[in-house]
């Protein structure tokens, strides 16, 4: 098989993933976000990377938003949201992040693989996303997939992330021309 048609390959996989997304679930992330006092984002390997350009487009939709580790991130409080990408909701790290979130008053949200996961049981708001793992604990959606590993979960993160990025500049009547007044200009 050609790369092309490896490409497309992927292509037809992401859609049929995509009608497994449930828009209340996802309309529930909305909701948090736009609750937020502060928005924190955390995500670990290739899903930190989904999560990270997320962050910069909360940021360019003049969002209070820090991703977890950065140096400039403040410290939470009650109202304040954690938002993690995780496919298995079983990431060490993030399940600890998790329960320090709620321990201070902070809300967790979550888009995973596996609703019942550790995150999962946690979250205030959690949105499935189909993907493969080995890593699932639970099962998830009975999706396929040609790609090695999280391929799939995190490419469906990178492109509901730009689903709730649109649904967020229809909601905050904001355009692409007032975003890009906040894109960096020191490069």
């Amino acid at each position: 098989m050609s790369i092309k048609n490896y490409t497309e390959k992927i292509l037809e996989e992401l859609k049929g993933n995509a009608s497994y997304l449930e828009e209340n679930e996802l309309q529930m992330i909305v909701e948090e976000l736009l609750h937020a006092g502060h928005i924190f984002t955390a995500g670990a390997g290739r899903s930190r990377l989904a999560v990270q350009a997320f962050t910069n487009r909360l940021m360019h939709l003049g969002l209070p938003v820090s991703h977890v580790g950065d140096i400039t991130a403040p410290h939470t409080k009650a109202g304040d949201l954690l938002l993690i990408g995780s496919g298995s909701g079983e990431t060490g790290s993030l399940v600890e992040m998790a329960k320090k979130a709620k321990k201070n008053g902070v809300q967790v949200a979550l888009l995973t693989m596996d609703r019942e996961s550790s995150i999962g049981q946690m979250a205030d708001a959690v949105a499935v996303l189909p993907g493969v793992s080995p890593k699932l604990r639970h099962g998830g959606t009975s999706v396929t997939s040609i790609q090695p590993m999280g391929s799939a979960f995190e490419q469906m993160c990178f492109l509901v992330f730009d689903g709730i990025v649109l649904e967020l500049m229809e909601r905050l009547q904001e355009s692409p021309e007032q975003m890009f007044e906040r894109h960096a200009d020191l490069e």
